[in-house]
């Protein structure tokens, strides 16, 4: 399930931060007392929305979370090293053509009603998503390349691929229950969405409880194989910004915060009693650019000018970004700066392009570049098209997000130097879905999460990942669609060899970029801090200097350890298994930004995963 754009979003129930900025917001802090009487409560504090509870549509990061903490996977990245580790799936093998993969379901496990989860409960969450389109909104790219799929027996899953898929230990799909699902015929049915809330489970946490705009919650799985949660509730709560969260960790009563600015993170390093984590982060933000833009029957959609669709126009436009100057001056260098979409996390797969392949900063070039397309300088300073229509884009961006607004003035500067007018048009979460999804913009900021496996990364750029005629289903991050890297995307899917693969990867990332249809402006540090007077110590992943929240995975909200409970000799929460002990009443509050938590048509512009 993936990572952030900027929502676009999926039609149906979506979830905006609307909290007030105050610390006293719209959900009442929980007195330590209270806390006491109710026993350990988990606060996740979100800034960005949820766009579905249904596991099949929830593409934004913050729900995409709900889906992990929700249901358990078939494997999932590690919280050691994010290599495969078992889930539902005990163990697996693939044979000798790398067709057939046979999983073998874990014995004991059980939904939260006390049926057994068995082998019919994958497959039938994978057919699904082969027979009903509306199932493939959020992860249809995992099983596009899926022949067939069989349970012969309650212990046993067969897929059978196509062709080799290199991906089948990292297919980020929540396992759902065959028997409450199975009866649903509408996926997009906005009572999906509240259908999940009094659904069954079988993760760490089961979803309880929803409401719009202000917070969802769960309860501790007391029966979760691997242990039951050091806590006892989680609270998923809903604010506008990350600035009254700050004021309440320094209070003592938030307790952990991801998604922090830069200037903020600076500033709390010198605190009493909060510990700060800086980690390498799993996303990108980018400029997507409407070179214009078709949906999947290849029909033409939006408004954008048509202006963009010369090659050389988007080129210029990518030469005049200065990507260091965005990592230093707007993320004050907590991150570095973008080449392909596999962020640096990833090593093997990411793409350094070579001096023929890099477009520099280069403000001299950028306005040769459009000298030579016959685009003139009017008297304004703002060029001309050579049928009169002048070089003047809306920029698009999150009005809640500090980066969107920091890096729309840079564009807008570098861009007017040369020639090229820019209306910055800084507007809701909801708004930017609906105009990124429907292919409303000129330019717009946006960004994806990304996945261990570089497969995720690269499909949301594949022709298949387009939305339908009625703007339904898809996942691009932008709409692109090009025969030279739908090869190389297939070739990668079929690669087994490590390096091979990667070589493909790098490849597929030059295609993109070379079309200039978005410039990856940089791979952001994850910046957060956490009441250390009241948490020993969280799960990272990667251990051990990985990220506490923005994880593929669960592992940090579920290795929360409370102060309290190391002081009594509970294990550490760097260990990922076991049955945790808990003494007192503990508050959580943890902020996860964005979504990425973790992302349009499926993702956010900027919060899709």
């Amino acid at each position: 399930m993936r990572t952030e754009r900027f929502p676009r979003r999926r039609r149906g129930l979506h979830v905006v931060a609307v909290l007030a900025a105050s610390a006293v917001a719209t959900v009442p802090f929980v007195p330590a007392a209270a806390a006491q009487q109710q026993g350990k409560v988990l606060r996740v504090a979100l800034t960005t929305g949820i766009d579905h509870l249904n596991p099949f549509t929830a593409q934004l990061s913050a729900a995409t979370q709900v889906g992990r903490f929700n249901y358990e996977f078939l494997t999932l990245p590690s919280a050691e090293d994010t290599q495969p580790t078992g889930g539902v799936a005990e163990s697996w093998k693939t044979s000798d053509d790398k067709l057939t993969w046979t999983f073998t379901i874990r014995q004991g496990m059980k939904w939260s009603d006390g049926k057994p989860v068995t082998a019919q409960d994958p497959a039938y969450t994978f057919q699904r998503m082969l027979d009903d389109e509306n199932a493939r909104t959020a992860n249809g790219s995992y099983v596009s390349n899926f022949a067939s799929v069989s349970a012969p027996d309650d212990k046993t899953l067969v897929i059978k691929t196509k062709a080799p898929q290199s991906s089948m230990t990292s297919l980020d799909v929540p396992i759902v229950p065959k028997h409450i699902w199975e009866p649903i015929k509408d996926l997009n049915a906005p009572s999906t969405d509240e259908m999940a809330v009094v659904g069954v489970g079988s993760g760490p946490y089961l979803l309880t409880e929803y409401k719009k705009n202000e917070f969802v919650k769960f309860k501790a799985n007391k029966d979760y194989w691997r242990g039951a949660p050091k806590v006892d509730e989680l609270q998923l709560l809903q604010f506008k910004d990350a600035e009254a969260a700050v004021n309440a960790l320094k209070q003592g009563e938030v307790d952990v915060i991801n998604r922090l600015t830069p200037t903020q993170f600076d500033a709390l390093k010198s605190e009493k009693n909060i510990t700060t984590n800086k980690a390498p982060g799993r996303r990108y933000n980018e400029l997507i650019i409407n070179f214009g833009v078709k949906n999947v029957v290849d029909q033409p959609i939006g408004d954008g000018n048509p202006i963009l669709k010369d090659l050389r126009v988007r080129k210029a436009i990518a030469q005049a970004i200065d990507t260091e100057s965005i990592v230093q001056k707007v993320m004050n260098g907590y991150g570095q700066p973008g080449t392909g979409v596999v962020p640096a996390i990833y090593k093997s797969y990411t793409w350094t392009p070579s001096d023929a392949e890099k477009t520099k900063f280069d403000i001299a070039a950028a306005n040769a570049t459009l000298d030579q397309a016959g685009y003139a300088k009017g008297p304004d300073g703002i060029r001309v098209a050579p049928g009169g229509a002048k070089l003047e884009f809306r920029l698009v961006g999150h009005s809640n997000r500090p980066f969107d607004q920091r890096t729309a003035q840079f564009v807008g500067g570098w861009l007017k130097d040369i020639g090229i007018g820019v209306k910055q048009e800084l507007v809701s979460d909801d708004e930017v879905d609906d105009r990124t999804t429907a292919g409303n913009y000129d330019l717009a900021i946006s960004g994806y999460g990304t996945s261990p496996d570089p497969d995720y990364a690269l499909s949301l750029n594949t022709c298949a990942g387009r939305p339908n005629a009625q703007g339904n289903g898809g996942s691009s991050a932008t709409f692109f669609c090009d025969p030279r890297y739908e090869e190389l995307y297939k070739k990668q899917l079929t690669e087994f060899d490590p390096a091979k693969r990667a070589e493909i990867v790098k490849q597929a990332q030059a295609v993109l970029a070379g079309e200039y249809v978005d410039v990856v402006l940089d791979y952001d540090n994850v910046l957060e801090a956490y009441r250390s007077d009241k948490f020993a110590s969280f799960t990272k992943q990667p251990q051990p200097d990985g990220a506490i929240l923005e994880q593929s995975g669960y592992w940090g909200v579920y290795g929360a350890t409370p102060a309290d409970a190391a002081a009594a000799g509970s294990e550490d929460g760097g260990s990922n298994t076991g049955l945790w002990i808990g003494i007192g009443a503990v508050v959580l509050v943890v902020l996860v930004g964005g979504g990425v938590l973790l992302g349009r048509r499926g993702k956010s512009a900027d919060d899709r995963e």
